[in-house]
């Protein structure tokens, strides 16, 4: 009788040996997450107005420019579109005072004959605004303007125009 307590002790001196021959230090591992949310960001303000200074009420084929600045995450795609506060999607604005005469002007990108430069882009699609892709740094944009005719009553005339960065 004594082979079965034998045979039990020899099965529990191995399987204790190989638990205690285990490797050391035990080991495990897990992970440090993050997730990046792609995001833009626009400047605009008195620094970029478009201002055609002082001129004649006789000018005519007027253009001036300034920048915008855009600034979005490196690698994310963004598409800009502008609007006049008369809404009108295609850029074609018009400068009011407090008198009845308005001043039209067209926006426009790359320089003054440049493409007309509306709002109608999207995060999916440039329309006729202007394409870009992020850097992570500020990049400088240039919009035109351009006014056919100053043939009204004279004064200062104004517009605000609407920046919108789509990513």
């Amino acid at each position: 009788m004594k082979k079965p307590s034998l045979i039990v002790a020899a099965v529990l001196a191995v399987t204790t040996s190989a638990v205690l021959a285990a490797t050391s230090p035990a080991t495990a591992t897990f992970q440090v997450l993050i997730t990046v949310a792609k995001a833009c960001s626009v400047t605009a303000g008195s620094g970029s107005n478009i201002n055609f200074n002082t001129v004649d009420s006789s000018a005519t084929n007027l253009s001036a420019s300034s920048n915008i600045s855009v600034t979005c995450s490196k690698s994310t795609p963004y598409n800009i579109g502008l609007l006049p506060s008369n809404n009108s999607s295609t850029g074609a604005g018009a400068m009011g005072n407090t008198g009845t005469d308005t001043i039209p002007y067209q926006l426009r990108s790359v320089s003054a004959n440049g493409a007309i430069w509306g709002s109608t882009a999207t995060s999916t699609s440039v329309g006729n605004g202007v394409a870009g892709t992020g850097t992570g740094s500020a990049q400088s944009i240039p919009v035109w303007a351009t006014v056919a005719s100053v043939n009204v009553t004279p004064g200062s005339y104004s517009d605000t125009v609407t920046v919108q960065v789509n990513y």
